[in-house]
């Protein structure tokens, strides 16, 4: 099966099933992840044996299921069948399109309390002192930066290396955001995960954000990604949000609650106020870039073949 028949029918899966809301197999690995943190992340170690550790685990959680893609090539049809199946659960376009969906309609039914129940869906600050405003921005940053992480970068890794690509980045990327946070708990315990999520992501952000320069408001975007990247804490974030600010044309960011903590980020972006409707724009970026990879992989592909 040739990969550009591959991509479009994971896509079409994705569109046409969405997300499996029971037996995802990245919540069967979540909870098997769990389980081998709580039995190796223990605080009476030292920082360099919770580090080993912690490495330990992320070679122990997606070493293996990653591999296993490689023996389906010895069954053709099985691969036929397999390859476009891993890459669905891998991609989750439909789902970040309807969890933003369903804050935007709150917010245009003036339902401030149900859109503050629905962003809390998708992102990790708190909600409960969030403001329409604060809202609309947190609900937009979380589909530029999903968009990179659940769309663009699996599907990256899987033109790069196939199935076995896209699951190691997916299983990464689950893990960072199970064991990334600096807190006491994860800080060192979670470093290696963190650190191989960074390396997987930085071509595929930088690709993202080239993606939403290009189709929404370029030089705004290109300025944005140049001048503000930097300013933000993720080294791959940073690129991927400011060029969707720019390509939006809005401002994003500004202090948001953790933990019962005000974290003051900084903003970026333009200095014009998002309003409901940027959140369907943000969403049709994400849709137009997807487009626009596909037939990138279907002319490179094309032209492979007529050189071959």
């Amino acid at each position: 099966m040739s990969l550009t028949f591959t991509i479009i029918l994971a896509v079409l899966l994705d569109q046409w099933l969405g997300e499996p809301k029971k037996y995802h197999p990245l919540v069967f690995f979540g909870d098997y992840a769990q389980r081998i943190e709580t039995c190796l992340n223990k605080p009476s170690c030292s920082t360099t044996q919770i580090k080993s550790l912690g490495l330990f685990a992320l070679i122990l959680l997606i070493i293996p299921l990653s591999l296993l893609p490689i023996l389906l090539n010895q069954w053709y049809w099985l691969n036929l069948i397999c390859a476009p199946v891993i890459l669905y659960f891998c991609i989750a376009a439909k789902s970040l399109r309807q969890h933003a969906n369903a804050v935007f309609i709150a917010l245009n039914n003036n339902d401030l309390d149900l859109a503050k129940q629905k962003v809390a869906m998708i992102v990790s600050r708190q909600t409960e002192k969030m403001s329409a405003d604060d809202i609309r921005r947190a609900t937009i940053e979380s589909i530029l930066e999903n968009g990179a992480d659940a769309v663009f970068a699996p599907l990256f890794w899987f033109i790069v290396a196939g199935p076995a690509g896209a699951i190691l980045y997916r299983l990464s990327n689950t893990l960072d955001a199970m064991w990334g946070y600096k807190n006491q708990r994860y800080l060192y315990f979670g470093w290696a995960a963190a650190r191989f999520d960074d390396i997987l992501n930085w071509i595929p952000a930088r690709l993202t954000a080239l993606s939403y320069s290009l189709l929404g408001h370029r030089k705004l975007a290109f300025n944005c990604w140049q001048q503000q990247a930097h300013l933000l804490n993720s080294p791959n974030a940073g690129p991927v949000m400011t060029a969707g600010a720019g390509a939006l044309n809005i401002q994003l960011g500004g202090p948001a609650w953790y933990h019962h903590k005000l974290k003051n980020k900084i903003f970026f972006g333009t200095t014009n106020t998002a309003n409901d409707h940027d959140i369907e724009k943000a969403n049709k970026l994400i849709t137009h870039s997807l487009y626009l990879w596909i037939f990138i992989v279907i002319i490179t592909q094309a032209l492979g073949e007529s050189l071959a």
